[in-house]
Parts: C-alpha cells; sequence; structure tokens
C-alpha cells in the first residue's frame, strides 16, 4: 500500500505526494500533499513519468493530480491512491488494479475497457461518458458514485457495492452481479437486462425502482 505520510504542513490532514530519488524510483521520504508542495508541476510530470515508464506501479500516491489523454492499457497499479484525482479522455484497455483507492475522483469521457479491477474503492467517484465495458470489477466499493451515461456491460461486478449510489443512463447488461448490493439507489433509465439480478441484493426501495426502471 501507499504510505500514509502526513503533509508537512502541520496543520493539513491530507497525505503527501510520492517523492522520487535522482533515479525516478519511489521513496518513503516526507513531502507535501498537492496543495502545499512548493513546485506542484514538478511533483505532477514526475508522478506522470513515473507512470509512463513503469508497468508494474506499486504504493503511488497521486491524490489530487489531474490526468488527461493519457494511455492506461496494460497498465498495473497495487496498492496505489488516486483520491480526488480527476481523469479525462482515458482511452484504454487492460488496465489492472489491486486494494488502489480513487475514491471522490471524478471520470469523464474515459474508456477502461476489459479492465481487471479487484478489491479497489470509487466510493463517492463521478462517471460521465465512462466505460468499464468487459471488465472484471469483483468486491470493488461503489458506494455513494454517480453515474451519468456510463456503462458497466458485459462485466463480472461479484459482491461489489453500489449503496446509495446515484445512475443516470448507465447500463449494467448481461452482468454477473451476484452477491452485489444495489441498496437506496437513486436511478433513471438503468438497465439490467440479461443480468442475475436475482442472486443481487436489492432493498425495497431499490427493488422498486428496479422494477418501474425495467428489465
Amino acid at each position: 500500500m501507499y504510505m500514509l505520510n502526513p503533509c508537512l504542513v502541520s496543520s493539513c490532514r491530507k497525505t503527501a505526494l510520492s517523492v522520487f530519488d535522482d533515479e525516478g524510483n519511489l521513496t518513503g521520504s516526507r513531502s507535501y500533499c498537492l496543495d502545499h508542495i512548493p513546485n506542484p508541476e514538478k511533483a505532477k510530470n514526475d508522478i506522470y513519468l513515473y507512470i509512463s515508464t513503469h508497468d508494474k506501479i506499486v504504493g503511488l500516491n497521486a491524490a489530487g493530480i489531474s490526468f488527461s489523454g493519457i494511455n492506461l492499457s496494460g497498465k498495473k497499479f497495487y496498492g496505489c491512491n488516486f483520491q480526488y484525482c480527476k481523469f479525462t479522455d482515458i482511452h484504454s484497455e487492460l488496465l489492472r488494479s489491486r486494494m488502489s483507492m480513487f475514491d471522490f475522483a471524478s471520470f469523464s469521457d474515459c474508456n477502461l475497457l476489459k479492465s481487471n479491477i479487484q478489491f479497489t474503492s470509487f466510493a463517492g467517484c463521478t462517471f460521465s461518458h465512462t466505460l468499464f465495458t468487459g471488465s472484471d470489477m469483483i468486491q470493488d466499493n461503489f458506494c455513494g458514485i454517480e453515474a451519468y451515461q456510463s456503462s458497466f456491460d458485459d462485466s463480472d461486478l461479484y459482491n461489489s457495492r453500489f449503496i446509495r449510489a446515484k445512475l443516470v443512463n448507465t447500463s449494467f447488461r448481461n452482468c454477473n452481479i451476484k452477491k452485489t448490493v444495489f441498496c437506496e439507489l437513486e436511478q433513471q433509465n438503468v438497465s439490467f437486462k440479461m443480468s442475475n439480478t436475482r442472486e443481487a441484493e436489492f432493498d425495497r426501495r431499490g427493488s422498486e425502482l428496479f422494477i418501474s426502471g425495467g428489465l
């Protein structure tokens, strides 16, 4: 997992961004969060360079960084922190993630097709025109997300959580949703066609919305 080094500003509760040595390797040195780091552009560029030059990325803390137009195809993230990040126009396939944190991040016009993302948290994220089609997203946390015109079609969502999610024009067609929890949903024009809905968990309110939304 990424190191939970606090920002060097004593009054700040955010975690520090990752620090690199002269050879570009991750270190455990203490530093600042994005709001307080003396040279934020250098910090961003160091993180961009590290991701672009490594296929396997372990313990990276990039909280708050914006990513636009980059290709993450084939990248493997283990125990990384992307909380509050912004992802725009990301077109990738076969991304892999284990035990990483994307809480409160935003994804806009992103294609993350055929990804393998497990034990990863997307709590409070916003997805707009984002496609996870054909992905394995097992035991992930999607609680409190907002998804607009997005797709999880043809994906394995086994034992994941969508509690208190807001889903608008979003599709879960032909998905494995065994033991997946959809409770206290707010939804509009959501499709679960050809998914094994009898194996999922819907509370009373969620079930009523689910029925009215139409399979």
